[in-house]
């Protein structure tokens, strides 16, 4: 399946496309407060289909504060909440420490790219699953 590409950003930090299936959400630069107001209601709106398979690629991503983590957990919440898929990308060390000693990356098990997630689209969302005790 063909990749579709939309024209544009929607904002200079979210890019939205769809990539074999699913729909990417490539966000870029610093995510900050300001910035995550700004892409809620594109991630609100990328989530809130029944059944989303979304992948959030943090791939572009320079600085990535609380606000940013709470991005991630409302995608999370709204993808359970609607029995899709959720799926992160994220290479960059200090974003992935911050995920670890939050314990979010083990909710979102971080993926190194894209190709790797929508690849694997068959296989069971492993990255919804309740965190272990």
């Amino acid at each position: 399946m063909a990749v579709r590409q939309n024209p544009a950003p929607l904002s200079r930090h979210l890019r939205v496309h769809d990539d074999r299936g699913h729909t990417v959400l490539a966000f870029r630069g610093e995510i900050d407060l300001a910035v995550a107001e700004e892409i809620t209601p594109l991630l609100d709106r990328a989530t809130g289909t029944p059944g989303p398979r979304v992948v959030l690629d943090l791939s572009g991503v320079e600085f990535f504060d609380c606000s940013g983590l709470r991005l991630l957990v409302r995608a999370r919440q709204r993808v359970l909440d609607r029995g899709g898929e959720l799926h992160l990308v994220c290479t960059h060390a200090l974003t992935l420490r911050v995920l670890r000693v939050t314990g979010l990356a083990r909710l979102l098990p971080p993926r190194r790219t894209v190709d790797e997630v929508v690849g694997r689209s068959s296989d069971p969302p492993s990255s919804l699953a309740p965190p272990p005790r």
